[in-house]
């Protein structure tokens, strides 16, 4: 049975970063021209990756999802994918970018990756450039194209939706996604910290979206939520489906059953925490197996983290204080983007 936290939200979801590092440089993710980068020995091993997921497993946790910066970046990357594949997960995913899986996609599949979701902000190549400071949006289009003739299902594009900026394409991105086939989520602009200077008047909210969609094709309807995604669904009259990742207006934070390992093993257990659980020293030191599921689950039995609740009622009791306003751990995983 999955260990439950205070308000009896299960661990049964794991974020794991492989690598800090990104070939994008998003104005709303991680802007700077450069970045100090962790060293290669603070990263956690394959080896120890895979030693860590035995822990989570034991204690619940059947969802796995890799993550970045981009985590095609990490050399070898499916030989991980190889080894959590052959562990009993229901899901084994990764987000990734796209500008490198075309040239990876058949191997992920080989070695057992279930399913993949890229990041897809817009189709105009113009606007990607300037989102993402990189020339890169061929790239990307052909990586998605990829997909299905290597045998994948299940494809999901993430899209954060930013008012303002690319708010006029919701249509546009739902009509790409019957071409693929994926499920397109929008996002709203979340504020998670890291280098973005987030700003309340580009959240393009949940309510927003479904009014401009529902212009467009009529009657959206809402579609039941029985695994606790973070993304609500909801279908078009035709049949397409679509998801809405509302964390900044609706947060999800009452079901919320995900956390995060850190590229250097920190363990966070919401995605706005400011402190994590260090689980690489006592790997390293020669911690049991049992001695990491005691650690992990004395912390994960007295979590009370609701960060995007408490995020959204601080800023209707406060005048707006940005959460780039306080310290953070630059090497801390920076998307936004859902499960």
């Amino acid at each position: 049975m999955s260990v439950l936290d205070t308000y009896r939200r299960p661990l049964r979801n794991l974020r794991i970063s492989v690598t800090d590092r990104c070939n994008l440089r998003c104005r709303y993710c991680m802007p700077e021209a450069e970045y100090v980068w962790l060293p290669r020995r603070d990263l956690l091993t394959f080896e120890e990756i895979s030693t860590l997921v035995d822990v989570f497993v034991e204690l619940g946790v059947d969802k796995v999802r890799l993550t970045g910066g981009e985590p095609l970046l990490r050399r070898d990357l499916p030989s991980l994918v190889g080894m959590l594949s052959a562990k009993p997960l229901r899901d084994l995913a990764m987000t990734t970018n796209g500008v490198l899986l075309a040239g990876h996609v058949d191997e992920l599949k080989e070695a057992g990756l279930h399913r993949i979701t890229v990041s897809l902000d817009t189709l105009r190549a113009d606007r990607s450039k300037t989102l993402s400071q990189r020339a890169t949006h061929p790239s990307v289009l052909k990586g998605i194209a990829s997909i299905a003739p290597a045998g994948f299902t299940g494809t999901k594009i993430d899209t954060v939706a930013l008012n303002g900026v690319n708010d006029d394409e919701l249509v546009d991105l739902v009509e790409f996604g019957r071409t693929v086939p994926a499920e397109v989520r929008f996002i709203e602009y979340m504020d998670v910290g890291g280098a973005t200077t987030w700003s309340p008047e580009l959240v393009l909210s949940r309510a927003e979206m479904l009014s401009r969609l529902s212009a467009h094709y009529g009657p959206i309807t809402p579609l039941r939520n029985t695994d606790g995604a973070p993304a609500d669904r909801f279908e078009l009259p035709d049949g397409t489906t679509f998801g809405i990742v509302s964390s900044t207006t609706q947060p999800f934070c009452a079901t919320c059953d995900r956390s995060r390992l850190t590229a250097d093993g920190l363990w966070y257990l919401c995605l706005y925490a400011m402190e994590g659980v260090n689980l690489r020293d006592p790997l390293r030191e020669g911690a049991s197996k049992a001695e990491l599921a005691t650690l992990i689950t004395r912390a994960w039995t007295n979590r009370t983290d609701r960060g995007a609740v408490d995020r959204l009622a601080e800023r209707d009791r406060l005048p707006f204080v940005p959460l780039t306003a306080l310290k953070r751990d630059p090497h801390l995983e920076m998307h936004t983007r859902g499960g």
